[in-house]
């Protein structure tokens, strides 16, 4: 089960109460007042960890709460500290306020720390109310309430490419070939139904990228048809994309209409998305009829097109090659992997 997307109820501690209390010792019959602080309570805090894949575990508990501060004692003893409630978050978490629908923050880089709700302070014991006109102080302050709220995590997958087709058109094939994800493959359509982030490695070269490959897409699919709009999120932030076609048209489909379709629901979801660096890979060579329909494609589509077989992975070694290329080329002076 993969999990893009819930709603969380957060609370961060409460402060302890102060303690009002004398001192009260052999041989010392006034020794005035002694009562310590209530501790701070805990915070809830945001941690990016890249070993995180999803957002499943506030699926299934969506209530998360900070320690409380514990009460001030006499002879001036603090109140512990409420211990903090960390969240491990995986990269490209956004963080919304769903009473008023803004994005509070967003997590991207493996180690950062938010601090998203702060634990309320604890109270002062009486020993912070002495005075020379009240020596004998009965007042305490008590603790204030921790920060709570309620939130939306929406995860938009972080990879540096992107993996776009129509169902069957070999998607998850590719991913399997050329990453060590193993999607599900199937003569039929639809066997991807969640986002599968795979890592294409380079060991020559010491590098590494990461590759999303996203449900198939359908016409109108970005008004939400098919599998919908919300896994074309996890695009938006790919360096490169790959747009695969089934260049053999097993199924009776035009690949250059496909070609044109998927360019048409990525044009409607964000314009910015055809500003990406893209290459086509044209599926399924090992067909009979692909030669011909190649031709005929690369005649519409002229540039970076690069025929390939799942089948007999003819072509999947100068593909890989092109995506670190043009991954680099996108990035120029910033390290892959």
């Amino acid at each position: 089960m993969f999990v893009d997307e819930t709603e969380v109820k957060l609370r961060a501690g409460s402060g302890g109460n102060g303690c009002a209390s004398f001192r009260r010792e052999k041989f010392i019959p006034k020794g005035g007042p002694d009562g310590g602080d209530g501790g701070h309570g805990g915070a809830i805090v945001l941690h990016c960890d890249e070993n995180v894949g999803d957002l499943r575990q506030f699926h299934f508990k969506p209530h998360w709460s900070a320690g409380d501060g514990g009460p001030g004692q006499g002879r001036k003893k603090h109140g512990r500290s409420g211990r903090d409630c960390a969240l491990l978050l995986p990269p490209g978490t956004q963080v919304w306020d769903s009473r008023t629908e803004e994005m509070v923050c967003e997590v991207t880089e493996h180690g950062a720390r938010i601090v998203l709700l702060k634990g309320g302070r604890g109270g002062w014991g009486n020993v912070h109310f002495k005075s020379a006109t009240n020596q004998a102080p009965r007042q305490a302050n008590p603790g204030k309430p921790g920060e709570s709220g309620v939130y939306r995590f929406i995860l938009k997958t972080i990879a540096d490419i992107g993996l776009v087709g129509f169902p069957n058109a070999g998607k998850s094939s590719l991913t399997g070939l050329i990453t060590r994800a193993q999607p599900k493959t199937a003569a039929y359509p639809f066997t991807t139904l969640q986002p599968k982030v795979g890592v294409v490695e380079y060991p020559k070269e010491y590098e590494r990228l990461t590759l999303a490959d996203i449900p198939g897409l359908i016409a109108g699919a970005h008004e939400n048809r098919g599998l919908g709009h919300r896994f074309l999120r996890h695009i938006e932030r790919c360096r490169l994309l790959l747009l695969i076609v089934d260049i053999a048209g097993t199924d009776g489909r035009d690949p250059l209409e496909d070609y044109r379709q998927l360019l048409e629901e990525l044009r409607l979801y964000d314009p910015a998305l055809l500003e990406k660096p893209r290459l086509v890979v044209a599926n399924k060579m090992d067909e009979p009829a692909a030669g011909e329909a190649l031709s005929r494609f690369r005649r519409s589509v002229p540039t970076n097109v690069i025929p390939v077989s799942c089948l007999s992975e003819a072509g999947i070694d100068i593909l890989k090659q092109r995506m670190r290329e043009r991954v680099n080329e996108s990035a120029p002076g910033s390290p892959v992997g």
